[in-house]
C-alpha cells in the first residue's frame, strides 16, 4: 500500500501550493482535487485544457498524482476531458460521487454505467465515495451499485460510518470492491477530530484491505474549513506517520 495526501487537506491553497507543501511534508504521492466551488483546481478549468493542467501538475513539485477526486457533478462532455486529464498524468484511480440519497436506483445505475464504460475503455478505475446524504451511504447500496455497474469501485472513507445519524454502521460489506481509501480521524459526534482521538480503527482497516490484497493508495484527506495554518501541516505529518508505521 501507498500513503498519499490530497490536495483538499490544503484547500485554500493555490494547486502548485499545495503540491509543494505536500511534497515538503514527506509525501510523495497526491490525490488530485476538484471542485467547482473552491478555487484551487476547477473541473470547469482542467475540461478546457487538460494538457495545460498535467503539465502544471509535473512543474509543481516531485509527488507523483496517484489519484484523482471529483467532488462535483459534471457533463458527460466534461467527464470526459477529466479522464484525459487523468491519462496524461498516468493515473488510473478516479474518484466521484454518488446520486443523492433518494435518487432513482435505475436512474443512478445508468448514469454511472455511463462513466464507467468510459473509463473502461481507457485504463482508469472508476469509484464512488462512501458519504452520507449520498445513495452510497448505505454499504449494502454501495455494493449493489457496483455489482450493477462494470468495473465500479468504492472509494471508502470510514468517516462516514463512524459519524452519522443513527450511529455507527458496520461496512465490512464493502471491502471487497474497494479501489481507494480517504482517511482521517474522526468522532460518532464530529466528522474530524485530531488524530488519535476519534474512533478510526486503522489498524483493523488496513488488515481488512490486506485480506482483500488491497495494494493501492491510502489518502490522507483533511477536510476544508477545518483546520488552519500550523494545526493542519502537524495533522498531515502525524497522520502519515500513523499509517507509515503500520504498513
Amino acid at each position: 500500500m501507498h500513503i498519499a495526501a490530497s490536495t483538499r487537506s490544503l484547500w485554500d491553497l493555490a494547486f502548485p501550493a499545495a503540491c509543494l507543501q505536500i511534497q515538503d511534508l514527506e509525501f510523495d504521492r497526491v490525490e488530485i482535487w476538484l471542485n467547482e466551488t473552491f478555487d484551487q483546481l476547477k473541473p470547469s478549468q482542467v475540461a478546457r485544457d487538460p494538457e495545460t493542467y498535467a503539465t502544471q501538475m509535473r512543474e509543481a513539485s516531485r509527488v507523483a498524482p496517484s489519484a484523482v477526486f471529483l467532488e462535483s457533478e459534471v457533463d458527460m462532455a466534461t467527464f470526459t476531458a477529466i479522464v484525459q486529464f487523468c491519462k496524461l498524468l498516468k493515473v488510473v484511480q478516479l474518484t466521484i460521487l454518488a446520486s443523492p440519497k433518494g435518487t432513482p436506483f435505475n436512474t443512478e445505475i445508468d448514469r454511472l454505467r455511463e462513466r464507467s464504460s468510459l473509463c473502461n475503455q481507457e485504463g482508469v478505475r472508476l469509484s464512488i465515495l462512501t458519504r452520507t446524504g449520498l445513495l452510497s451511504e448505505d454499504p449494502h447500496t454501495a455494493v449493489e451499485l457496483c455489482q450493477s455497474v462494470k468495473g465500479l469501485g468504492i472509494t471508502l472513507d470510514p468517516s462516514y460510518f463512524i459519524c452519522r445519524p443513527g450511529g455507527v454502521v458496520d461496512f465490512d460489506i464493502v471491502y471487497n470492491h474497494v479501489l481507494h481509501v480517504h482517511l482521517r480521524d474522526t468522532s460518532q459526534t464530529e466528522i474530524q477530530v485530531p488524530g488519535g482521538l476519534g474512533e478510526v480503527d486503522y489498524n483493523q482497516i488496513v488488515a481488512r484491505l490486506r485480506q482483500c490484497g488491497y495494494q493501492r493508495t491510502l489518502s490522507i484527506d483533511l477536510l476544508p474549513q477545518t483546520l488552519a495554518g500550523r494545526e493542519r501541516t502537524l495533522e498531515l505529518r502525524k497522520l502519515r506517520m500513523l499509517m507509515e508505521s503500520m504498513l
